[in-house]
Order: C-alpha cells, then sequence, then structure tokens
C-alpha cells in the first residue's frame, strides 16, 4: 500500500537495502520506517535544489552535500541580511530576498535581517571608496521603511512564517573591550586582508570602521545561529567573506556549529549595463520613488538575451511555463510575450494586480495615442520624466502656444510642423494652424501633454 506512493529515487533506495541480506532486519524496518513518513519532506527539499539549480540561483555553498542533507531532515531557519542605506530597497536588492522566499515556500523559516547596526557603520563589499556615515535618525527611518517592505517580500503569517529583526537590538548592547575581547579576538587581521571586500580597497584606502564590518555581519550570523537556531545564510556573491567570517567566528567562539553559506550569483545585463538601473536612476521599491508604471516599462524592456534569464531569477512561474515562454522569444520574438509576463508577474508581486493593470493601461494608451482615456493621476504616472514647461493661461492661440512652450523655435517652423501633421494634443493630431487652445485641450485645466513627432513628448503646464 505504502510502496505506491513512494518516488523513483526511494524505490531504488529500497530495492538496495532490501535485498542486502547483511543487514539486520531491524535497519531495514528503521529505514522503510523513515522513507515512508519522511517521503514528502525528501521529496521537497530534494525539489528546491534542483529547482534552484535550474534557475541558476546556486553560486557558491559552503558545503554542498552538508547543505542537502540539513535541507532534507529539517525545515531550516535561513537568514538573509540588507543594511538600511536609504529608506527603500531597489531591484538590485531583490534577488537574495527572491531565493529566500523560495525556501520558504518550501517550508523553511526565513530570518531576515535590516542591518540598523551595521547601517551605522558600512559595508565595503563591491565599492571602491568609502560610504557617507549616516545620521541615526536617517538609518533609523531608512529601517522602518524596509522593514513595511518586507512584508510585500515575505508571509509573515502560518506555520513557516518569516521572522522580522534589526541586528542593533543586540549590537548596541557590546561596548568596545567586549567587541575586541569576545569577538575581535578570534578574527585575525591576514584572514581579514585576504577577503576580496578588504583587499580590494587597500589601495585605495579602508578605515578601520569599515574594515570592522565583517566581524559585525560575523557576529550576526552568530547571535542568530545561537538564539534563534538559524543554520544558514543567504547572500550575494559579494557577500561571500562576510558569510565565511561569520563561520570562522562561530566556530572559535562555540566549537563545533552546524552552520552553512550559500550565495547567489550576481545578475548581469547582455549588453554590459549595471542591472537595476534605467535612464532615468535607480528603480526602487518604493512606489512614490518609482511608479508601477516605471517598474513595468523597466521589465518590458528587457533584451531578449535577458528575459528568460529574468523570468528563471525573478519569477516563481514553474519550469513548464518558463519553457514555454522561452520558445516565444525563440520563435515569435516580436510579440514580447515574455516580457509581457515577466512585467506582469514582477509589478504584481510588489504592487499587487490593480497596480499591473494601471500600469498595462497607461502602457497601451501611451502606445496608440490616446492619452484623453486616461486619468489625470495616470497621466502624471506615465509622464513623470518628460521635459515639463509653464505657459500663460492667456496664450490661447495655437502658434504662440507651440512657441512659448518651446516645442517649435520660430512661427514659420511651428506653422509647418502643424501642417505637416507633426504636432499632437493629447494624442490627438492637429494640423490647424488658427487652432485655439481651451479648457477641451487641458487635462483638468492643469497640463496639456503636446507630442511633437514619434517620441518628443512635453508636459505644458499653465501658471
Amino acid at each position: 500500500m505504502y510502496v505506491t506512493l513512494i518516488s523513483d529515487n526511494v524505490l531504488y533506495i529500497i530495492s538496495m537495502v532490501v535485498p542486502c541480506t547483511q543487514a539486520p532486519l531491524h535497519f531495514i524496518v528503521r529505514v522503510l520506517f523513515y522513507i515512508i513518513f519522511y517521503e514528502e519532506d525528501l521529496i521537497m527539499a530534494n525539489a528546491l535544489l534542483e529547482d534552484l539549480k535550474w534557475r541558476g540561483l546556486i553560486y557558491q555553498q559552503t558545503d554542498e552535500s552538508g547543505i542537502e542533507e540539513l535541507l532534507n531532515k529539517e525545515s531550516v531557519k535561513i537568514y538573509c541580511g540588507a543594511d538600511p542605506t536609504a529608506d527603500s530597497l531597489h531591484i538590485g536588492h531583490l534577488l537574495p530576498y527572491l531565493t529566500l522566499r523560495r525556501f520558504q515556500n518550501h517550508g523553511h523559516t526565513p530570518i531576515v535581517l535590516v542591518g540598523g547596526g551595521t547601517g551605522m557603520i558600512g559595508d565595503p563589499s563591491g565599492r571602491s571608496e568609502e560610504r557617507q556615515l549616516q545620521t541615526d535618525e536617517q538609518v533609523e527611518e531608512n529601517v522602518r521603511g524596509i522593514m513595511n517592505q518586507m512584508h510585500k517580500i515575505f508571509d509573515f503569517e502560518g506555520e513557516d512564517s518569516a521572522i522580522l529583526v534589526n541586528n542593533k537590538d543586540w549590537l548596541k548592547e557590546i561596548d568596545l573591550i567586549s567587541f575586541l575581547r569576545d569577538y575581535a579576538k578570534h578574527v585575525g587581521v591576514n584572514y581579514m586582508l585576504a577577503k576580496d571586500s578588504v583587499k580590494s580597497r587597500l589601495e585605495m584606502g579602508i578605515s578601520y570602521t569599515e574594515f570592522t564590518y565583517m566581524i559585525l555581519q560575523a557576529i550576526d550570523f552568530g547571535y542568530l545561529n545561537q538564539n534563534y537556531n538559524c543554520k544558514m545564510q543567504i547572500g550575494g556573491s559579494d557577500q561571500w567573506g562576510n558569510i565565511t567570517t561569520g563561520l570562522e567566528l562561530m566556530r572559535r567562539m562555540y566549537g563545533d556549529t552546524e552552520a552553512y553559506g550559500f550565495t547567489i550569483p550576481l545578475v548581469t545585463k547582455a549588453d554590459g549595463k549595471k542591472f537595476g538601473k534605467s535612464e532615468s536612476g535607480t528603480i526602487w521599491l518604493d512606489r512614490s520613488k518609482t511608479s508601477a508604471y516605471e517598474l513595468y516599462q523597466f521589465w518590458i524592456n528587457a533584451q531578449d538575451a535577458d528575459v528568460v534569464k529574468y523570468l528563471k531569477y525573478f519569477t516563481f512561474l514553474d519550469r513548464e511555463e518558463i519553457d514555454r515562454l522561452e520558445k516565444t522569444v525563440e520563435e515569435a520574438p516580436h510579440l514580447r510575450e515574455a516580457q509581457k509576463v515577466l512585467a506582469e508577474e514582477m509589478v504584481g508581486f510588489i504592487h499587487g494586480s490593480e497596480a499591473v493593470e494601471e500600469a498595462k493601461r497607461i502602457t497601451d494608451a501611451l502606445f496608440k495615442g490616446d492619452i484623453k482615456s486616461l486619468t489625470k493621476a495616470e497621466i502624471e504616472e506615465g509622464f513623470k520624466d518628460v521635459p515639463t514647461v509653464q505657459v500663460s493661461p492667456e496664450t490661447v492661440q495655437f502658434v504662440d502656444f507651440i512657441i512659448e512652450a518651446g516645442i517649435s523655435s520660430s512661427k514659420r517652423q511651428a506653422r509647418e510642423d502643424i501642417n505637416n501633421g507633426a504636432i499632437y494634443i493629447n494624442g490627438e493630431r492637429i494640423q490647424d494652424v488658427n487652432h485655439e487652445i481651451t479648457s477641451e485641450d487641458k487635462i483638468e485645466d492643469e497640463f496639456t501633454i503636446v507630442r511633437r513627432g514619434k517620441k518628443k513628448y512635453t508636459m505644458v503646464k499653465f501658471s
């Protein structure tokens, strides 16, 4: 009865154990008992690691077989941390947290650390110069903003609910003498100098403040291990030195400790440009900094060479769906179906389904030139980065309006542009040089969107 419910892998184990006449009966019974009652956990952990490998999310592991064995035998507490360098995460921060969320989806418990303590110092990893120190008030404000965003990424309810911590809670209790005697004593200078985060900064210079950062992060790992039974840390590839320092500190302080490190690869773009930035700047998770429409545009503009990798990295779509989308990239790239799905998945995950519909509505309206179908708020969101000019509300003659707004350089040029059909008001082509600007041309009497040619937009406000 039970055997029919067991996977092929486990049946193989049984076939190897049962015929072994040398194995005591009680041993065979124990193996079968474990397989029957823990089969679901075995499949779950193995499926997780296989999925991470397929997605390309495994870069380095301190002990590959040890991690697999750990995930097979228990629900594990795993942590990932970020320092509050701003009051919002940006999409460059996302991948480690999304990877941690995958562990949660497979029955493990994420510990999400916001570095209210380490954020006062600054991580030198991946930087060529010293960080600008922030005030206590700035750090506290940033901590609040990032903690709020973590609720969008992780599930904080239920059996495997995430745990949210601030390392300032324990780091602030360590005085200088205790730091030097109880922690720094266990980490050699030569050991620290060999780490990339320090070695890469020696020529340019590094302060003692940032030099000690890796010890503070090591203290975090030890604290979470001893107080939360946290056995694994996840981070970007640039965090390898900090993670292994934590393992070394625990070994020296606590002896043989079951703990592991796991890093994910750096996200790269096929064109060599830095991931996480658009022409208008950093792509933030905070909607007041980066609108849902801008976030949607960032993902939908992914290159064909990148989009499948991004689907694997950032979405929770299954292999079958991603394989299907990969075929559409190969066979019908002009439809950009993979990019559309990527954009919908990411905006939906971060901002919700209503934000997806709003972003799609703005995108569709702008593509068709149907600006009048949008609300004032949607227009402002869609044209957030276009040039804005002020024009007197008394200016009603179309040619004068075009010149005052800087759309055309002279009356002759303005008339020529109008006659040639190059000027659009709120998406509607105007070819009458005698047209007058009225309230119908103004969005809620505040502004007008003027387009010259195919792509040159200007938001004209009336002051």
